[in-house]
């Protein structure tokens, strides 16, 4: 199930909440936590989906490379497993169904771009990466979709950023500890440092330019640290941390978000998902 990085998908729905403008609103009254609680389920839903049906597609696959996973390991049957997502997507989209119908449109293709993933396009160089992207930036979207209604251009601007970001760290986990990889790996530093620069400029633009910095610095030390020990011996291992890392740091990611918005308390409230999400990471396997 991933929880460690059930977390982040979390994180990734406040940061959209946040972005939309809905936490301005100038009398914030307990029942608006409603659509806020039902976004984050749908995103949960639609991440424990993915996830499983990722394995359910590389069964045939995990009986050779990773035996110890569910299904190869006998802990659970492939059908069952099939059955279990299935009803994971059906909670999400449901729950997405019950803010708006806009937010039912983007859980529908979270949905798709999620089984597309785990079924096609994973093992490609160039459309896995774009495709994995493309489900963490609609994630974002799904957010800020509890405040508008119908989908604006913005929205695109705004989703460019995590689709950038999850590619970069895509292409990290690909690589294999060669002089080509190192290519790559230089590559995906460069979209680390862009997606940084949008972030910043945003914030700049807002007028929130301090407040986002103080979280934009960890998410750097957090990125960059296990990155430039890729880049220095581009083995597995490392390979993996950077991965990790990475992964994990969507929290930080989806703080500054928040703090670019000018929206402080929820990026504070986002940070203190990362705790949980280290602790899950310990136990749980993230990539």
């Amino acid at each position: 199930m991933r929880p460690a990085n059930l977390v982040t998908s979390v994180a990734d729905v406040l940061a959209g909440v946040a972005i939309s403008g809905y936490f301005l609103i100038a009398e914030f009254k307990p029942e608006h936590l409603l659509p806020i609680l039902l976004l984050c389920i749908s995103t949960m839903g639609l991440y424990s989906g993915g996830v499983i049906f990722n394995d359910v597609f590389d069964a045939e696959r995990d009986k050779k490379d990773r035996p110890d996973r569910p299904i190869p390991s006998g802990s659970i049957t492939k059908k069952d497993a099939a059955v279990f997502g299935g009803i994971c997507f059906t909670v999400g989209i449901m729950a997405a169904a019950m803010v708006n119908l806009t937010s039912l449109a983007i859980a529908c293709l979270i949905m798709i771009a999620a089984l597309t993933y785990d079924k096609y396009s994973k093992h490609m160089t160039i459309t896995g990466p774009i495709n994995m992207g493309l489900c963490r930036g609609m994630n974002l979207l799904l957010g800020v979709s509890i405040f508008s209604w119908y989908p604006e251009i913005w929205w695109l601007v705004i989703a460019i950023i995590p689709i950038l970001y999850i590619a970069s760290l895509t292409i990290i986990n690909k690589r294999k500890g060669n002089e080509k990889s190192k290519a790559t790996l230089y590559l995906a530093a460069f979209l680390y440092a862009f997606v940084i620069a949008c972030i910043l400029f945003i914030a700049h633009s807002k007028g929130f330019f301090l407040l986002t910095i103080l979280f934009v610095i960890p998410f750097y030390l957090m990125i960059f640290n296990p990155l430039f020990k890729t880049l220095d011996d581009p083995i597995g291992k490392n390979i993996s941390k950077s991965v990790k890392a990475g992964v994990i740091a969507l929290i930080l990611l989806n703080a500054a978000w928040a703090s670019a918005f000018g929206v402080w308390y929820i990026a504070l409230i986002i940070v203190s998902l990362l705790p949980l999400s280290l602790w899950l990471n310990k136990t749980f396997t993230v990539n």
